[in-house]
């Protein structure tokens, strides 16, 4: 039986506010299996985000439980990174940051990921004068750097016209068949990702329904919260 890369068992994410408490996540269950591309989706204020996050490790559970498989290798790439106009760094710079390679073993690393994104002719190009679509793809060459088990992609397409956006699906599709690894990523079209995903999971807090995406399209999604918290 394969293993889940990550596995959440009925987690609540619940925060204080002036108003009281306020759940932001209620009894989510699911499980990303290796070599499987999951998308959520969902309204704004759904909890992708926070879901994601949850994923990483990143926010401590109300309640529920979180599985992740030992020395998960995690490749992120966030919703959106703001860069200063004023900032002088190329694509080269941006993503030799942070690593702990040597020089001259990061970058023929920098060059293989340009190269299998399309985005090796930026490589000396300033960040300030990418397109919504360029930052992407160089965003998504940092993420693969690291070699991931797991790819999490948080809203990979901002930015992005709607021919790019067709052609980035493609590529994260083409990532997950060449390397074997994972990808969670969130949109907000399912148009767009039925034919780059095994999984949706459509969330308002809760899960209101899961599965293959043309199961995710017939199916009556559920409004409303659910019943209290016991």
């Amino acid at each position: 039986m394969t293993t889940p890369l990550i596995a959440a068992d009925h987690v609540w994410i619940q925060r204080s506010t002036s108003a009281g408490q306020k759940v932001i996540l209620q009894d989510v269950s699911l499980a990303l299996m290796p070599g499987k591309i999951m998308t959520l989706i969902g309204p704004n204020g759904a909890g992708k985000t926070t879901l994601l996050k949850v994923m990483l490790g990143l926010i401590p559970l109300s309640q529920g439980t979180l599985t992740r498989k030992p020395n998960l290798k995690i490749g992120y790439m966030p919703q959106k990174l703001d860069i200063n106009p004023t900032l002088p760094m190329t694509v080269e710079r941006l993503l030799s940051l942070g690593t702990t390679e040597r020089n001259s073993r990061i970058q023929p690393l920098i060059d293989t990921c340009l190269k299998e994104v399309g985005a090796y002719a930026l490589k000396h190009s300033r960040l300030t004068i990418l397109s919504g679509g360029e930052m992407q793809r160089v965003m998504l060459a940092r993420a693969l750097l690291i070699a991931p088990d797991l790819l999490v992609l948080d809203e990979p397409m901002q930015g992005v016209d709607v021919l790019g956006q067709e052609e980035l699906y493609q590529l994260i599709a083409k990532i997950r068949d060449n390397r074997g690894c994972a990808i969670l990523l969130v949109s907000h079209d399912l148009h767009l990702v039925m034919a780059a995903s095994d999984e949706v999971v459509c969330l308002n807090t809760h899960v209101c329904c899961s599965g293959h995406p043309a199961h995710v399209t017939a199916a009556k999604i559920i409004r409303g919260p659910l019943p209290a918290r016991p």
